[in-house]
């Protein structure tokens, strides 16, 4: 889910009351950004406590529990489990298999999640996970609404237990394929849907390897989806989807209510990363830009801010340090993240590290309030001013005028590159090869071909 959320603003005619409550409640995180923009490696990022630099863990596969770099890493849920919490989970919260010692509880998931056949996005060669439209399946058979409609009964059960629980929800949607019943599709006449705004040129100015990195040989083209018309019929999906998982947030939050802890209990709502829906061309995810690494972050908790927005820039990794905090457990010190309870108490409070988010060895983007500064393992750059440039359009980089802010931000870039761990598949990027060879050997390959 990227910033299609009412209270984000991120699309002008995107309905979610339900999220737009729950911010009333608590503090947005308006300039929050996941540490991958890619699901495995945020996630993993986020739950461990550590950046993808860190770990190796850039892209779609290993299981972080199949290999020696991080097979024996204590999780988040591991972490309040020792410290005498019961945890239960339903729902995407993993990339693929949950992990069993990380919960009490795993509900299995189940319900409809796409036809045998596409509906739309039917091209000979399509992959096949991409696809939107919209479907003749009541909400109540949806995966994504049985995990919901789970999670809200089980609230009043865990709130009778003699120890405090941590109750671990994911939803699949609005990821691919983008399917959503007639009640959603409503909400948005086709006609009057509007597109994000592109430019032609967008990507004239932009440094090669970041062409070759963005790449999306499993997504749809750009030109393909204006030239058919399909771009509206992909963004009300994106829309409609957005607006069936509102009402599921709802109904976890109702069924909190129900459990009469609500007051006491502390609830987060994040995205594991943004998606382009045609802005720089592109559709998808695994890029560097606003539209991919800038993620819904939402945080309630009891006796703290309530209605309140920052826009401090903060990474889905501070949420381990924060949870942590909010409970009064001691935080590792061998995460990578920070305590956000300081903003929490007081949102304009001064905040000057900058988010960074890491795709592929040595290709990071870093995101302070003003700027993006982005620099690519074959050392190529890009600079946006959001102050003036909210659409990244005009890369700065090469303007001299800009070093001394450029040289400013390059401090806060990781020290630690590590090679990708063994296994490593899923980039989707031709950058990174495919074959035999080692991602790292690929990446080698890959930079000598754009140097020459």
């Amino acid at each position: 889910m990227n910033d299609w959320v009412g209270v984000y603003e991120g699309h002008p005619q995107v309905q979610t009351p339900h999220m737009d409550r729950l911010a009333e409640r608590g503090v947005l995180f308006s300039n929050a950004h996941c540490q991958a923009p890619i699901c495995n490696p945020s996630r993993v990022s986020l739950i461990l406590g550590k950046l993808p630099s860190t770990t190796g863990m850039y892209f779609l596969a290993p299981n972080f529990r199949a290999v020696d770099g991080t097979k024996n890493e204590e999780t988040l849920f591991q972490y309040f489990r020792k410290e005498g919490y019961y945890a239960a989970t339903m729902g995407k919260i993993f990339h693929g298999k949950t992990d069993e010692a990380s919960f009490d509880h795993i509900e299995p998931s189940r319900g409809w999640r796409k036809p045998a056949e596409k509906i739309r996005y039917t091209l000979p060669g399509s992959h096949p996970g991409w696809d939107w439209g919209e479907v003749d399946v009541e909400d109540s058979e949806m995966r994504d609404y049985k995990t919901a409609e789970w999670a809200a009964g089980v609230l009043p059960e865990l709130a009778q237990k003699e120890e405090p629980f941590f109750l671990a929800v994911g939803f699949a949607l609005p990821h691919v394929p983008i399917y959503a019943s007639k009640k959603w599709f409503d909400l948005y006449p086709l006609g009057g849907v509007q597109l994000p705004a592109a430019r032609p040129d967008d990507r004239d100015d932009i440094p090669e390897i970041a062409k070759q990195l963005t790449l999306n040989p499993t997504g749809p083209r750009h030109e393909y989806m204006i030239e058919s018309d399909e771009a509206r019929h992909a963004v009300r999906a994106y829309l409609a989807a957005n607006s069936f998982v509102d009402s599921l947030v709802g109904m976890v939050l109702e069924g909190l209510e129900a459990s009469g802890v609500a007051e006491e209990t502390i609830i987060v709502l994040w995205s594991d990363h943004g998606f382009h829906l045609g802005e720089k061309q592109r559709w998808a995810k695994r890029t560097l830009w606003e539209e991919t690494t800038r993620v819904p972050l939402i945080i309630s908790a009891p006796g703290l801010t309530k209605g309140a927005r920052t826009n401090r820039p903060v990474g889905l990794i501070d949420l381990f340090p924060t949870l942590a905090d909010l409970c009064g457990l001691p935080i590792r010190e061998d995460l990578e993240g920070v305590s956000l309870k300081p903003l929490l108490e007081n949102p304009d409070r001064k905040w000057e590290t900058p988010a960074l988010c890491t795709f592929g060895p040595n290709n990071h983007s870093l995101r302070s309030e003003r700027w993006r500064y982005t620099v690519y393992a074959d050392g190529s750059e890009e600079l946006y001013d959001h102050d003036h440039d909210p659409y990244e359009w005009k890369n700065l980089a090469n303007d001299p005028g800009y070093t001394d802010i450029i040289n400013k931000l390059k401090k806060h870039l990781p020290t630690t590159n590590v090679e990708p761990l063994p296994g490593s598949a899923g980039s989707d990027s031709p950058l990174y090869g495919e074959g035999d060879i080692s991602l790292g050997e690929a990446m080698r390959r890959g930079l000598e071909q754009l140097k020459k």
